[in-house]
This record gives C-alpha cells, sequence and structure tokens, in this order.
C-alpha cells in the first residue's frame, strides 16, 4: 500500500504502539494529545504473553524485563481463613509456556513515548479531540475543541479510551471500582515478588499486591496496592479517613501494614472507574477504534493493554497486506473480532464472582470452584485464561 497520512488521537499504550508500527512501516504518522505533554494515566498493569509479543515485535521486550517485575503465578485467598480460592501458574501451560509482567503505566508509558520521539514521529500536544468528518475519497478531518479542523487524513486511529468522543457511547459503568497506590516495595513484609496477591471478604472486598518493578532511572522496587471500592461508597471512604480504611486493610490482610504505614494522604490513591462496552462498528470509511475506545472491561482478567496492543498489530498487520485502507480495516477487525468478543465475554461472566454484592457467588467460588481450580484441567485453562491466550489470539497476527 502507499504511504498514508494517518492521525493517531489518543498518546495511550494502544496510540503509541500503533504509531510506533505504522511509522516503521513507512506511514506519515502524527499523533494528537489533549494535554500539553502526553502522560500516562493509572497505576499498576499485567503485560501478558499476548501484549509482550507486540513489544518484542517493537524491540521493547528486553526494556520491559528490565523495568517491570516478572510474575510466574496469581494467588488469592479467602479472607482470615487462609482458604486458597485463586491458583494460577502460567508453568501450567507446559514447557513454552510465558510469563506476567508487572508493570507501572508510567513506566510502559515512558518506554513507548521513548521509541516514539527517538523515531521523530510527530506529536501535537493540547489537541482536545471532539469529532471528525468524512471528505471526499473517505478520508476524514479531525475535528479540534475550539473549532480547529485538521486534515483531511487517509485514516484516524482511535485510541482515545472508553470515554472516546469518535465514537457513540454505549456499554455500561460497573459499579466497583478500585483504588490504586504505587509504594515501595517492603521486602522484609512476605509478599511474593513474582506473584500477583490478592485477600477476599466475599466479592465486596478485595485487596490486591502487585509487583511492578521500577520506574526509569529509579532503582527502587515499587509495588501497586489496590482495593476494591463501589463507586457510590467513594464519598463515604473520603469521609471516614484514611486510619480506619488502613484497620479494615491489614485486618483482612495483616501483612499490607508494611504497604499502609507508607500512606499518609488520600492524595496518595486513584480512584479508577470502570466500564464494560463493545463498540458494535469498530470501523467505518477513514476510521477505526482500537484498545478502550473498541471494548473495555473491569480488569479481572487483566488483558485491558495487552488487547490494545494486539490491536495495534492487526492493523499495522492488515495495512501491510491490504490494496487500500477500506480493505485493510475490514481485514484487522475480523483478525481480532473472534478474541475480542471472547474476553469481553468472560470477563462478563467472571467480574461478579470478584466485584459485586453477591453473598452466593463467593459462597461457590470458595467451597467448590477454588478447590477443583487446583485440579487439572482446570489449573490449564486458568493459566490460558489469564495469559490472554484462550482463542489463539497470536495465531492470525505472528503466524
Amino acid at each position: 500500500m502507499q504511504r498514508l497520512h494517518i492521525a493517531i488521537a489518543g498518546c495511550g499504550p494502544a496510540g503509541l504502539a500503533t504509531a510506533l508500527l505504522l511509522h516503521r512501516d513507512g506511514h506519515h504518522v502524527t499523533l494528537f494529545e489533549r494535554f500539553d505533554a502526553p502522560r500516562p494515566v493509572g497505576s499498576g498493569l499485567m503485560i501478558q504473553p499476548t501484549g509482550f509479543a507486540v513489544l518484542r515485535a517493537l524491540g521493547l521486550a528486553d526494556a520491559l524485563l528490565d523495568h517491570g517485575a516478572r510474575i510466574d503465578r496469581l494467588h488469592g485467598e479467602a479472607g482470615s481463613s487462609g482458604r486458597v480460592v485463586l491458583s494460577v501458574r502460567y508453568a501450567a501451560l507446559g514447557k513454552r509456556a510465558g510469563f506476567g509482567v508487572g508493570v507501572h503505566r508510567a513506566t510502559l508509558f515512558a518506554l513507548l513515548h521513548q521509541a516514539v520521539a527517538a523515531a521523530g514521529i510527530a506529536i501535537e500536544t493540547g489537541c482536545a479531540v471532539s469529532g471528525s468528518d468524512l471528505t471526499a475519497g473517505d478520508r476524514r478531518v479531525l475535528l479540534l475543541e475550539g473549532d480547529r479542523r485538521i486534515g483531511p487524513f487517509d485514516l484516524i486511529v482511535d485510541a482515545l479510551g472508553t470515554r472516546t468522543p469518535l465514537a457513540p457511547p454505549c456499554g455500561r459503568t460497573l459499579a466497583y471500582g478500585a483504588l490504586w497506590g504505587t509504594l515501595d516495595w517492603p521486602a522484609d513484609a512476605g509478599f511474593d515478588p513474582a506473584a500477583l496477591e490478592q485477600r477476599y471478604r466475599r466479592a465486596s472486598v478485595m485487596v490486591g499486591v502487585l509487583p511492578i518493578g521500577r520506574f526509569p532511572g529509579d532503582p527502587r522496587q515499587q509495588a501497586a496496592l489496590f482495593w476494591s471500592l463501589r463507586a457510590d461508597r467513594l464519598a463515604e471512604w473520603q469521609a471516614a479517613g484514611l486510619d480506619a480504611w488502613k484497620a479494615e486493610v491489614s485486618a483482612l490482610w495483616p501483612a499490607t501494614r508494611a504497604l499502609l504505614d507508607q500512606i499518609h494522604s488520600p492524595d496518595q490513591l486513584t480512584f479508577a472507574r470502570y466500564a464494560h462496552r463493545t463498540l458494535p462498528r469498530p470501523a467505518e470509511a477513514g476510521m477505526i477504534h482500537i484498545g478502550d475506545a473498541w471494548h473495555s472491561a473491569s480488569p479481572q482478567l487483566g488483558q485491558g493493554a495487552n488487547m490494545a496492543l494486539l490491536d495495534a498489530y492487526a492493523l499495522a498487520l492488515a495495512l501491510r497486506q491490504s490494496p487500500d485502507v477500506a480493505t485493510a480495516l475490514s481485514k484487522a477487525i475480523a483478525m481480532r473480532r473472534r478474541h475480542v468478543h471472547l474476553y469481553q465475554a468472560l470477563t462478563a461472566l467472571f467480574t461478579p464472582v470478584y466485584q459485586s454484592d453477591s453473598h452466593a457467588l463467593p459462597f461457590v467460588r470458595d467451597r467448590i470452584v477454588g478447590p477443583l481450580s487446583k485440579l487439572w484441567p482446570a489449573t490449564r485453562i486458568q493459566a490460558a485464561m489469564v495469559s490472554g491466550l484462550i482463542g489463539n489470539p497470536l495465531k492470525p497476527l505472528f503466524g
């Protein structure tokens, strides 16, 4: 395909990865970012073998491993009973099993952004996108706040996330979100530096600790602490004060005191809200929606950033293989649709088991599903689910 003029709206992992891939294929790419300087939003996440394959293709795998924390297992216990209700080991997938990488969003952003800067890809900051207009020849103009129009472009890539103004609203906001904090890793607290660990009380209370490696230029190892919380109880949490919350968390999991002692202000915690949505039409003339702009869900299966990276790679591959933009967009969606729908369904199924007001679901989880999940073939199925490999999403992309 001839060299295209492409606008990418959004400088998150999806937008930055797409920019790198398309620039390397010879296209003229410009990133548009609403902030005065690109910046990450959020705390910790996990890169699974799916997302890792894309970062390897970008030449960033070694840098990610140097800065992130290798995760070999996920472990969850119910309350103070010590009953194991979640036990997932990547090794259950056999000799070619992969692993997860715990990393702060800021670190992942820095690695991608540095690569974009080194490639000389243009980033236009202070550009709040408000919409787009279709012009002659299925080209599009990007509309910015302040009645600004930029373009036309051969293709607009929407990587603006769940609340993108480039697509109609759809889906639903989930009742539960989470408080996230980034803290120094407590070496002597007994946490496994190669595990995502969680403690639950029913499905309405959850605390987790994820190793996330180190920030660029900083030798200190970090941990992400997260606490499940209903969005409509955030004001109540704020009114109760930090001491009451710390007492509740440490009562559920005493080892977290080593992390809680580092929190001196509510400003050290960020509340994240989640939505479950799947855009019915992820591609239209001259525009494609990727990542959370196409599909978003709760983080229970830890697939968000990984799905976005796969979307980016599928788009680049489709453009290489197609004679025109319209054919490429259809091909990119076809390569990803099955996997997206599968994980949207799985996440919708499992989220209430770990984040809801249900009493019945956690009872079944703790006393039936938990014990059974330690047996084969459940061990392998769980590992495949967490790693993002159910549905074999890498085959159409990497062969």
